[in-house]
This record gives C-alpha cells, sequence and structure tokens, in this order.
C-alpha cells in the first residue's frame, strides 16, 4: 500500500478504480470538478473509459444503461447538477441496477454559490426522485474516507442491487491530504443472472415501469423489504466521548471534525460532552441515538444548512425523550472550535 497526498475529489477516483470501476460519464461543476478531471486522466490510461457527457441529465442515463449491463460505473456532480439527475436515480433504483453517484454540496438554494454547505441532506437521504425508493447515503469526514466509502459504495450498491451514494461537503472534496491507496482487487460480484449484454445466452429485461396495479405494489414492496434488510445490516457510525457524555454533538463531514477538536477543548474544561457521527445518513444511526437518549441529557445537532435537515431525523430518534437543538450555517461559513464549545455552553 502506497500513501499519496491528494484532494478528497481525487481521492474518489482512486477508491473507484481499486473497486473495479471503468466507466465514469461525468459533466464537471465546481467543487467537483477535480473528479472527472482525475476519471479523464486515470480510467483511459487503465483501459476504462472516460464519457464528457453534454449535460447531467445525459450523464446519469448513460449510467442506467451501463449499470445494466452489469459493468460498474458512477458520475459525480455538485448540488444543482446532482438535482437534474434525480429523474435519472428513481429510474436506477425502480430498475435495481448498482451503480454510485457522488454529490460534493456546494451552497443554494438554485445556484446559491461554489461554497461547501450541507444542504442536500434531504434530497439524498429522502429519495429526492419520483416514487418510493432510497440511496444508501455514505458520508465522507477526511480524504481518506473519499477513498474508502467509495470503495464500500460499489460493494453496497452490487450487494443490494441500488444505487449508492457519497455525500460530502465542498471542505471535504478540496481538502489535500495524506490517502493510503488500497490495493485493486477483482469485483466479487457476478450479475450474468440478470445483466443486459444483448446476446441470445442474456435475454434479460431491465425497466422500472410496471402498468398493472398489483404488479407495482409488488415490486415497489419487494424494494421495501430490500431496504429493510439494508437498515438492519448497514448502519455505520463513529462515537467520541459519549459514556459519560450530558451532551452529544450529531454532526458529519467536515462539522464532525471541528466538532471532535471541540469536544478535546470542552472535555479540559470539565464539560461532559461528546460525539455521534453518522457515516451512514442513509440508513441513518437512529437505534443508537435512541440508546443514547436513555442517559444523556440533551443532543445539539450542527449543519451546514440554515433551517436544519438532518436534526428532523434526529428527533424522530430521540421520540421526544430529550431535548434536540440545531444550529447550522450557510453559504460558506464554517463553525469555528471555540463557537461549538460556547454553543456547548449554552445548551447544557
Amino acid at each position: 500500500m502506497t500513501t499519496q497526498l491528494m484532494k478528497g475529489n481525487d481521492a474518489v477516483i482512486i477508491g473507484a478504480l481499486a473497486a473495479g470501476c471503468r466507466v465514469y460519464f461525468g459533466y464537471p461543476i465546481t467543487p467537483a470538478s477535480e473528479i472527472a478531471h482525475a476519471a479523464a486522466r486515470h480510467f483511459p490510461a487503465l483501459g476504462g473509459v472516460f464519457v464528457q457527457a453534454e449535460s447531467e441529465v445525459a450523464a446519469i442515463n448513460m449510467v442506467y444503461g451501463t449499470a445494466g449491463m452489469g459493468v460498474r460505473c458512477m458520475t459525480a456532480s455538485s448540488s444543482p447538477g446532482f438535482s437534474l439527475k434525480q429523474e435519472g436515480l428513481s429510474y436506477c433504483a425502480g430498475a435495481e441496477l448498482p451503480c454510485v453517484v457522488i454529490d460534493v454540496n456546494r451552497g443554494g438554494p438554485g445556484l446559491g454559490n461554489i461554497a461547501p454547505e450541507q444542504s442536500d441532506y434531504f434530497q439524498v437521504t429522502k429519495g429526492g426522485g419520483h416514487g418510493s425508493y432510497r440511496l444508501i447515503t455514505l458520508a465522507p469526514n477526511s480524504a481518506q474516507e473519499m477513498c474508502d466509502l467509495t470503495f464500500l459504495a460499489f460493494d453496497l450498491a452490487d450487494q443490494y442491487r441500488t444505487p449508492a451514494c457519497l455525500l460530502a461537503d465542498g471542505v471535504i472534496g478540496q481538502m489535500m491530504e495524506a490517502v493510503d491507496v488500497p490495493k485493486a482487487r477483482p469485483v466479487p460480484f457476478d450479475h450474468s443472472d440478470w445483466a443486459v449484454r444483448g446476446t441470445p445466452e442474456t435475454r434479460h429485461l431491465i425497466t422500472s415501469i410496471y402498468l398493472e396495479a398489483d404488479a407495482l405494489e409488488a415490486h415497489n414492496l419487494k424494494l421495501a423489504q430490500k431496504y429493510q434488510r439494508i437498515t438492519e445490516n448497514e448502519v455505520r457510525f463513529e462515537e467520541y466521548c459519549t459514556e459519560d457524555a450530558d451532551l452529544i454533538v450529531v454532526a458529519y463531514g467536515v462539522v464532525s471534525r471541528l466538532a471532535s477538536s471541540a469536544i478535546d477543548l470542552a472535555r479540559q474544561q470539565g464539560l461532559k460532552v461528546g460525539l455521534l457521527r453518522p457515516i451512514t445518513l442513509w440508513p441513518f444511526p437512529s437505534q443508537k441515538i435512541a440508546q443514547l437518549a436513555e442517559t444523556t441529557k440533551v443532543f445539539l445537532s450542527l449543519e451546514l444548512n440554515s433551517m436544519g435537515q438532518m436534526v428532523e431525523d434526529v428527533r424522530l430518534a430521540v421520540n421526544g425523550k430529550k431535548p434536540v437543538y440545531f444550529v447550522g450555517h450557510c453559504g460558506g461559513k464554517n463553525f469555528g472550535c471555540q463557537e461549538i464549545v460556547d454553543l456547548m455552553k449554552k445548551y447544557l
């Protein structure tokens, strides 16, 4: 294993290549453009395919076709571009096609700005397109996790035949850190029983249209059972100093790193505070938060958006047992460690 200094966006492509992905369809948009740049360099060099699509809509529909062949493929964008992919993602989910999409958040709504936010939480975790579906959603907080969680996303997508998303704020995409490059390995999944290859031996049908009500209901119930299995088996989170905490911060992405440092400062001042970092935003670690609600006194959701998004899932998990507060920044503003310490003192 080698270690290289790289941006989080570049680390996405390193993780994808190690996972066996060789097909990328993209369209550049700040602050995610380096992902396309890296794919354009590395995919063809390794015998893969890079396509500069004419739009985000085209890119996600190219993913649909390639995923239908059972080939590992991906696309990436940032908030307004990711919005344009929603119809295609709904089609991928409906047709049960494994693929990976990356969303490196920028400010909104509308064009907003190119600074980092976490305002796409609802769009990604609640199924931004039409119909009843969910996206496996992984939230990295380092360049290393941009690599590792991309690698994991491909395996989860294949295991459950569903799209998986990496949701990163612009800070994590743009920051440079040392990354341990994983060794490449063969793709450990065989899709020959469903993939469409255009040969007489593989006369399979990929579709998401079920015109009869009973057929569509049966299909949706099948998807719901799959999402239940994912919820039971794929929840990931990280705890820090929660054992005796009177206040627990819930944060992901770059905010979780700031909160971790703030907790160290607060602990030095005698404050019993801790951190719960969701790594999977969906499935959300609701059961763990409910468990923590039995022992802690208060929760504080820190997010890079103006009105609170993840906090709604925190409140559902706490179920009224303890107070849950939200503080957010947006437009590219971020938290300072001392500011977080002051917020802990305020809400304790």
